[in-house]
């Protein structure tokens, strides 16, 4: 409609006025022109002092948002730290109550079997006294939600009240006669109310799953004790050791082996977290939980807690006194302690891994089934199948133990065969550059020197077997077991070896004079034993389910209560201020050296036969019945 960028018109005088009159409104114009540029120049000064002072009060406006923000934050951590606190109080209160039912039940046996003896007039007074026991207490149901137990009899006061004055009338009759019924009928209610233990020589069923019994022979028994090959047992009963309570809220699992409460369980890819980390009497279970942690790119609450209603952990001085530990602070903080670890692979190796091992580049892991040893890259996300496979022993018989050399370019395995196989993997094919023979018709553990200038072997016969890498050869042999030796490790300054065996003992060779230095003798087999890199604590698992923590020059030690079955591995952390044991009750535990503070705790699936731990302390490898092998990351 109208043309664009037009210049504007020229002012034009109006009709009937002088030029005089123009050239003044030409003037005002232009004067009025340059005052507007002049107050414009003027104000960008200030229009820059407002924008700053405008910037200044939103900057003080977010540094006072972002302190509400942090308190809001502590107040949230503090509020669910007492959450949490009581909720833990609450729950182990639920299994105080657990474990008084236990002892109300058999007590109700004991007294049914005692009750036959009596006269008619005792047993109606006795069933009087059970009746009246009958309706005691009543229980408030449980904030958490879980169930509490009738008690049997009315609870175990009523029980207790009742084998008093049971005791009381029977001291009246023939002592003798009496003594002898309630000590049969006391063996009686313990062994119809005890749970069934697997031991060695426990006759198992085969399946395909399992190692059969092809091989070599068994380790010979011990005199007066059933023996089996404890590896082997582990092999051949994969079976997870049932708890005996139920799952609580927050997916909290059952209590461990002494009724302590065994953490918060992690959601998602996280590890079952966290063991307690102080134990004492049960006053002490109203102390606060001492925090909490958050694994990085997940929502898990990490629990710490500071007290367990039963002491797991005892320290035994050398006259045999046992007393439980008091935990020091910092029993789970500091650097080198971890907080958690994370599954990151799972390594399905097809067969029962009884071996693994992690290169120093914690790159490769290496996983010992039957016949072969397969090569897994762990630096690929989601690797399904392993890079090599090497073909070890014969088809049917196990790897018991692989060790790696730390260049990474030799691999030596040992099983259930007389002979040694070192393996070259610095060729483009991993091959068989030299075997080593013995007498002995199994190797159950292997050891590096720390120069990895010598192997030593633990062999089935009992003997330990020295070679010379370099040449080849055999070059000495500790004799001392009188049974198959089962374990081994080795000082850092390569001047002591270690040895457990199903003997009962544990024995310290010097290398340098080639005797034997020390001799521990226990009641139960050893299975599994690690000496700790930094100090001088021996870890070693029985078969007994304990783990005992001894000192190498001292006559006291600690003797720890978690796993519920053998101990069938063991691996000290190179930093040397953990350890961690895995066990045949599906269990693997992270310890606190010396004194055994629980610091973490995974279930697996099945038995868990081996573990290892990365130079670096970073990543954790264990080999199960289940035919797999798991890697975990552990979070600092």
């Amino acid at each position: 409609m109208f043309p664009q960028n037009r210049p504007p018109a020229p002012l034009q005088p109006p009709p009937g006025s002088s030029a005089s009159a123009a050239a003044a409104a030409a003037a005002a114009a232009a004067a009025a022109a340059s005052g507007t540029a002049q107050s414009l120049k003027l104000t960008y000064p200030e229009t820059l002092d407002r924008i700053k002072e405008e910037f200044q009060f939103l900057q003080t406006q977010y540094h006072s948002l972002k302190l509400e923000c942090e308190k809001l934050a502590t107040e949230k951590t503090e509020i669910q730290r007492h959450y949490v606190m009581y909720y833990e109080m609450s729950y182990g209160l639920n299994i105080e109550m657990h474990k008084q039912t236990e002892i109300a039940k058999r007590l109700n046996v004991i007294c049914a079997q005692l009750i036959p003896f009596l006269s008619q007039e005792q047993q109606l007074q006795a069933q009087h006294l059970s009746q009246h026991a009958a309706q005691g207490l009543p229980m408030a149901p449980h904030p958490s939600g879980l169930p509490h137990p009738g008690l049997a009899l009315g609870g175990s006061s009523g029980l207790l009240a009742l084998s008093g004055a049971l005791g009381a009338q029977l001291a009246a009759k023939d002592e003798r006669a009496h003594l002898e019924a309630v000590a049969a009928a006391a063996a009686a209610a313990e062994e119809k109310s005890s749970t069934p233990v697997l031991k060695p020589g426990t006759p198992m069923s085969q399946d395909s799953s399992t190692p059969g019994p092809s091989g070599p022979p068994q380790f010979r028994p011990v005199p007066g004790k059933p023996g089996v090959d404890p590896l082997a047992l582990g092999l051949r009963n994969p079976l997870a050791v049932q708890g005996a309570y139920p799952t609580g809220a927050f997916g909290l699992p059952p209590p461990g082996v002494n009724g302590e409460l065994a953490g918060a369980a992690g959601y998602g890819a996280g590890l079952h977290l966290v063991s307690p980390h102080m134990n004492g009497s049960a006053a002490a279970a109203a102390a606060a939980a001492a925090g909490y942690g958050r694994s990085p790119g997940s929502p898990t609450i990490i629990l710490c807690l500071s007290h367990s209603l039963s002491a797991y952990s005892f320290h035994v001085s050398a006259d045999g006194q046992m007393q439980p530990v008091p935990f020091p602070p910092d029993a789970l903080l500091g650097p080198g302690i971890p907080r958690h670890a994370r599954q990151i692979h799972t390594l399905s190796h097809g067969e029962v891994v009884c071996a693994v091992t992690i290169s120093t580049s914690t790159r490769h892991v290496y996983t010992g089934g039957k016949g072969c040893v397969k090569v897994w890259d762990i630096s690929q996300p989601g690797s399904k199948s392993p890079m090599a496979q090497l073909d070890c022993l014969n088809r049917d018989n196990y790897i018991r133990s692989c060790k790696l050399l730390p260049d990474g370019r030799t691999l030596i395995v040992g099983g259930e065969a007389s002979t040694l196989s070192i393996w070259d993997l610095a060729t483009p094919t991993p091959r068989i550059k030299a075997e080593l023979t013995s007498s002995a018709p199994a190797c159950y553990a292997l050891a590096i020197s720390p120069d990895n200038k010598v192997c030593f072997s633990c062999c089935s016969d009992g003997n330990i077997v020295v070679w010379d890498l370099h040449n080849q050869t055999l070059v000495r042999q500790f004799q001392g077991h009188t049974d198959g030796a089962s374990c081994i490790d080795i000082s850092n300054d390569g001047t002591k070896l270690w040895t457990g065996g199903l003997d009962n003992t544990v024995r310290c060779w010097d290398l340098r004079e080639g005797r034997q230095l020390q001799q521990h003798d226990f009641t139960s087999q050893i299975f599994s034993l690690g000496y700790c890199p930094t100090g001088e604590w021996l870890a070693v698992g029985m078969e007994s389910s304990n783990v005992e923590v001894l000192h190498v020059s001292k006559p006291d030690k600690y003797q720890l209560h978690l796993h519920e079955s053998c101990v069938l591995s063991l691996k000290f952390a190179y930093c040397g201020k953990w350890f961690v044991s895995t066990g045949k009750d599906n269990l693997l535990n992270a310890w606190r050296t010396p004194y055994g503070s629980s610091i973490f705790q995974s279930k697996e699936s099945s038995s868990v036969l081996s573990c290892d731990i990365s130079p670096d302390d970073q990543f954790i490898v264990t080999g199960s019945g289940d035919k797999k092998a798991t890697v975990y990351e552990v979070i600092y």
